[in-house]
């Protein structure tokens, strides 16, 4: 494959690759405390990589080099329900599932099975003391800006905030987060708010820009690989003809 098509199908894998992230951003719009994904750009050369006969230059690839997690905070919407928190400043809470502890930016909670505070989809919420915390439904709920859960007045356990090293977390599906393996959790210096729900930290009109843009040059790319088909048409018709 010479170095037009090389370069436009790597271009395309790349986009492709691209557009697959950004429309898993764009469907997490209204996701609460979602952190966007991003990619790097870079280049790739094989070792075997042909060589352009008009420059020397080997051919590369473009390519999605990496992916990374937008860490963010996104704005605070106000909610009124004292179960809903948001965190103001770095920090995770802590929740158990079948699979292991997960940690998420999502304060959606609600009393769970068993009177335990629980994620919207029902998996209990951490204190710091790895138990889970227990409410009675109908008793009203304070939650302090350092975890602390009182009910009636009365203590009943603290919410764990934890954060992680740049690099440590691992999306883990569900809007979870996984640690690295080996890696262990630190206490987070965020503060908690009440009756607040922090929003994902994806730019709608950002992304739909973005989203346009990279497909235009899917187009362009597409072009190009046209082109460059039917330049290796034209040249082998060519030869044949002189050959004949």
């Amino acid at each position: 494959m010479d170095s037009i098509l090389t370069a436009a199908a790597g271009g395309m894998q790349a986009r492709m690759q691209s557009l697959e992230l950004l429309a898993n951003n764009l469907a997490n719009v209204e996701t609460g405390g979602y952190k966007a994904d991003r990619e790097e750009f870079s280049v790739f050369t094989s070792s075997d990589a042909s060589v352009d006969p008009w420059t020397g230059d080997a051919a590369v690839l473009p390519l999605v080099e990496s992916r990374w997690t937008d860490s963010s905070q996104g704005g605070f919407r106000d909610t009124a329900n004292p179960l809903d928190l948001a965190i103001e400043g770095p920090g995770l809470f802590s929740i158990r599932t079948p699979q292991g502890v997960r940690y998420t930016r999502n304060g959606t909670f609600r009393i769970g099975a068993g009177g335990t505070l629980a994620a919207s989809d029902g998996n209990p919420v951490l204190g710091e003391d790895g138990g889970t915390i227990s409410l009675q439904p109908g008793v009203p709920v304070h939650i302090q800006s350092e975890g602390s859960v009182l009910q009636g007045g009365v203590p009943v356990g603290r919410i764990a905030l934890v954060q992680f090293d740049s690099g440590n977390l691992q999306r883990a599906g569900a809007n979870y987060f996984r640690a690295a393996d080996g890696v262990k959790a630190s206490p987070a210096s965020g503060e908690i708010s009440q009756g607040k729900l922090e929003q994902s930290n994806v730019g709608a009109a950002e992304s739909s820009v973005r989203l346009v843009s990279i497909m235009r040059q899917f187009e362009m790319l597409q072009r190009a690989t046209n082109v460059g088909y039917e330049l290796n048409r034209r040249a082998i018709e060519e030869v044949a003809r002189v050959s004949a």
